[in-house]
């Protein structure tokens, strides 16, 4: 059984109502990382789902909670889901298929079906016509982004490079980990036969996320593009709607920590990576759609 190499983790704040529809769902062994509910969500997963293990954090930790999950997982592959996600039945099994053959692979980015009409998230239809073809050894086309809740990972691989951090802390968050992992001679690929679903909860606030992600691109860029990156995204986040310019105000005093962690990408990586930027015409404030994802 492919769901006894693969553990399922999942991080939710304030959700409780989502997760009452996504956990039963879940065919693997799940681990919930609580960020801080304050509705309940802890008390309410143990007394319903009593074999699921329940991590409270007492504060808001953001996408680096992921990491605490993934460090208590005994499995060698662990797959996200957010609290409004889950995975198809036999997605897991395929995914550690996957995998097992292929053992220069870290990321199994999957193909995300979203809402109740099972729209395809458009993040998908970019990484499946990415310009970086299909790597040897790959079962797919390579990739240096995914969608956290459509993503299966090689443990050891994921936590070596130091899972998502709190410099980033959340949204646009998978970028600087895809950007390491292929730094550090990993493969990433889109394989469109393992699916998730997403049914976005109602929970959300859609212009806050969006200066989120705008401050995040610019602090992956300040972390690890060239300087000319990071001019280009602040420059187009400048130009941008008022959720944009937030988003580039409340980078700034993120920056000097940014800073402390810049590490330039080697130049295979950062060559792949441009070539994703002129599909998009430029190195843009945002980066292409598979980072972040737009759901």
């Amino acid at each position: 059984m492919g769901e006894d190499r693969v553990t399922i983790v999942v991080a939710t704040r304030d959700r409780r109502h989502d997760l009452e529809r996504s956990l039963p769902r879940h065919e693997a062994n799940v681990i919930v990382v609580d960020n801080g509910s304050v509705d309940g969500t802890a008390a309410a997963i143990r007394e319903r789902h009593p074999r699921m293990e329940v991590v409270e954090l007492g504060t808001n930790r953001g996408a680096p909670a992921r990491n605490v999950g993934v460090a208590l997982a005994d499995t060698p592959y662990v797959a996200f889901a957010d609290d409004d996600s889950w995975w198809a039945p036999g997605a897991l099994a395929l995914a550690a298929d996957v995998l097992d053959a292929h053992p220069r692979l870290a990321v199994v980015a999957a193909r995300v079906l979203v809402g109740t009409f099972q729209r395809l998230d458009p993040t998908c239809s970019e990484m499946a016509t990415a310009p970086l073809g299909i790597s040897a050894g790959t079962p797919g086309p390579a990739v240096l982004g995914f969608i956290a809740c459509g993503a299966v990972v090689r443990r050891d691989a994921f936590l070596a490079c130091g899972g998502f951090d709190d410099v980033v802390f959340f949204a646009g968050e998978e970028e600087r980990v895809a950007l390491d992992l292929a730094a550090a001679g990993w493969a990433l690929a889109y394989v469109p036969a393992v699916v998730a679903y997403h049914h976005p909860s109602s929970v959300r606030d859609v212009a806050h996320r969006r200066a989120l992600v705008v401050r995040n691109a610019v602090l992956v860029a300040v972390l690890r593009r060239p300087w000319s990156v990071v001019g280009h995204r602040m420059i187009d986040a400048l130009r941008g709607g008022a959720s944009s310019r937030a988003g580039l105000r409340a980078a700034l005093p993120r920056i000097p920590r940014a800073l402390a962690s810049r590490r330039r990408l080697p130049d295979g990586v950062e060559s792949a990576r441009r070539a994703l930027d002129r599909t998009h015409q430029s190195a843009t404030a945002m980066p292409p759609a598979q980072w972040p994802p737009t759901t």
